[in-house]
């Protein structure tokens, strides 16, 4: 039983790419927008951002730049959640905590004022969950399979719009598959 447990990732990672019709290199990158609108629910900002990662699966790394301005309150926390489009889900991975909203593996970078551009490489260690929605922490694994999938979305609090003030969604394409320049 407990080989069959172990190969869970690895066949959910062969029947996402089957289904999806998608092969994936062992480094690919996804790029997303944030805006307030993408919020839920929507909220009325002119904050924006960017968020670019680089899943390496020989390192079982993910590489990352937060990009953000013109937040409307001080930036509290981002995270990388586990969730489908419109819907709010479980933080997986901090990507700035602040002392207010440390986070608990005690790995992310400080949020700092806008304008920011916030760097990092996570590691399974960093993973926290959310294990209400099947994600144990360390499950590096399985948010690189959400990220794939289209099932993450990072987003940016503040204390003005503590649920978020601006997300935006992981489509699960790679960027040189959406006409973008690879970044490599």
């Amino acid at each position: 039983m407990k080989a069959i447990q172990c190969l869970r990732p690895a066949a959910l990672a062969a029947a996402m790419l089957l289904v999806s019709g998608q092969a994936f290199a062992a480094r690919d990158t996804f790029f997303v927008e944030l805006i307030s609108t993408e919020e839920v629910p929507a909220v009325s900002s002119g904050a924006l951002g960017t968020a670019t990662i680089t899943v390496d699966d020989e390192a079982n790394t993910i590489q990352y730049e937060l990009v953000y301005t013109a937040m409307t309150g001080e930036v509290r926390q981002a995270h990388i959640h586990f969730g489908q489009r419109s819907v709010n889900g479980g933080i997986s991975v901090f990507l700035c905590q602040t002392a207010a909203n440390p986070d608990p593996s005690n790995n992310a970078p400080t949020c700092t004022a806008p304008p920011a551009r916030l760097t990092g490489t996570l590691r399974a260690a960093n993973i926290i969950g959310p294990g209400g929605q099947g994600i144990a922490a360390s499950e590096m694994a399985e948010l690189i399979n959400a990220i794939r999938s289209g099932l993450a979305y990072v987003n940016v609090h503040t204390s003005v719009f503590g649920g978020g003030e601006i997300r935006g969604q992981f489509d699960g394409r790679p960027i040189g598959r959406r006409g973008r320049p690879e970044t490599d």
